[in-house]
């Protein structure tokens, strides 16, 4: 039997996408042959194999990049991509479609019925709820552009008419049941775990080591955001700071939030408690990850948040971390099955404190969660496991 041809549309540059490429590797090693769609912003238009997968990149100027904010409110952007979409199914004889986010997946589906395939709707987060978070929607001009309730509709339609949805969580997929009325058997669980042979093999930075050597380290690791709860991390310092005299807070990732973040640790007199490293590579993750004393999550409690993991948390356990995180539901319930950390009240720094010291104050129990913590991603929480009932999928597409 000749492997079935994926096509995957992604509505920006690749690499990088972990999500999309974890797929994309799980489905070529399952013997399908995946080509991906991708609309080239900086990098240039052509063809490439990366890691197996086939790549196509199509050209897309500023002015298409600046119309996909508005793809659900202006018709320009889906016009423009529709037509790249039909050729890109054409040249490569594209037998089932795969449409990560939301945002070109109307082009998609316009661009579908002229072929009449498969199409997979792979949505990585619930686009409407976090938009209402980014900083352009605050002002002019996107405050007054961009209808969220339009975004929402659309979303909800498009999950109707996806013949298969793939979320991220059990909760994310209530929520599609609950606001677009699909039925639970349409959508595959294909939660963002990491690859253990990969991440645990990335080469530990022994300077990094070596700076923090001697210090209690709360590390987060990351996009910095202030809907990530950083704020209430460098709030909960100067709390954990009575208790753990040589405690040290370690961020790595970046934000426009930043200078909100120096600031408040300014104002707070622990600016020298505080190490802010800024955007780092992934595979130096485990390397800050491994000086580690306590891990943390602490994310506020909003729908999106609710609905979706934090890949960190995935991260700090296969590196045998405890962790602390806030109480969004789909977190506290790997933390508690797997028994690897503390939850505190989201937005709150001084439970979030409270959380930290307790670790602290019993190493033989911070010792046993990152075991456990460890033990659950090797057995459950990786993407050989997670990934499985898309393939399954599309297994049985192929059959028929």
């Amino acid at each position: 039997m000749a492997p079935l041809r994926i096509g995957m549309l992604l509505d920006q540059d690749f690499p990088p996408d972990s999500r999309v490429e974890n797929e994309a590797v799980s489905l070529i090693e399952a013997g399908f042959d995946v080509f991906l769609f991708s609309l080239a912003y900086k990098k240039e238009a052509g063809e490439e194999v990366w890691n197996g997968i086939r790549v196509k990149r199509y050209a897309a100027g500023k002015w298409i990049y600046k119309s996909s904010a508005l793809a659900y409110d202006f018709p320009f952007f889906h016009r423009k991509v529709k037509p790249m979409i039909v050729h890109f199914i054409e040249k490569n004889n594209i037998q089932a479609l795969h449409v990560h986010d939301m945002v070109l997946a109307r082009a998609a589906f316009q661009a579908n019925e002229k072929f009449g395939l498969p199409l997979t709707l792979d949505l990585h987060e619930n686009r409407p709820v976090i938009m209402q978070f980014y900083p352009h929607l605050k002002k002019f001009p996107g405050k007054y552009l961009i209808n969220l309730s339009r975004w929402e509709k659309a979303q909800n339609e498009l999950l109707r008419k996806a013949d298969k949805v793939v979320l991220v969580t059990e909760e994310a997929r209530d929520e599609a049941v609950r606001s677009a009325g699909i039925e639970p058997g349409k959508v595959v669980v294909v939660p963002n775990t990491i690859h253990p042979d990969i991440f645990l093999n990335y080469f530990i930075d022994a300077g990094i080591a070596a700076r923090f050597k001697d210090t209690f380290n709360i590390v987060y690791v990351g996009d910095t955001g202030l809907r990530r709860g950083t704020m209430e991390l460098i709030e909960a310092l100067p709390l954990v700071l009575k208790t753990i005299k040589n405690a040290h807070l370690i961020v790595v990732g970046k934000s426009t939030e930043d200078v909100q973040l120096r600031h408040r640790a300014s104002e707070l007199g622990v600016s020298e408690f505080v190490s802010f490293e800024g955007w780092q590579d992934v595979s130096l993750f485990p390397s800050y990850i491994s000086v580690a004393s306590v891990c943390v999550s602490p994310i506020h409690r909003n729908l999106h948040h609710d609905t979706t993991f934090a890949n960190k948390i995935f991260q700090y356990m296969a590196m045998g971390k405890p962790l602390v995180v806030s109480d969004c539901p789909p977190q506290v319930r790997v933390v508690e099955e797997a028994q690897c950390g503390l939850v505190h009240e989201g937005g709150n720094a001084e439970d979030l404190a409270r959380q930290i010291i307790a670790i602290s104050k019993d190493p033989s129990q911070a010792m046993r969660m990152g075991e456990n913590g460890k033990d659950a991603v090797l057995e459950k929480y990786n993407w050989p496991k997670t990934s499985a009932g898309l393939i399954d999928y599309y297994q049985g597409l192929r059959n028929k």
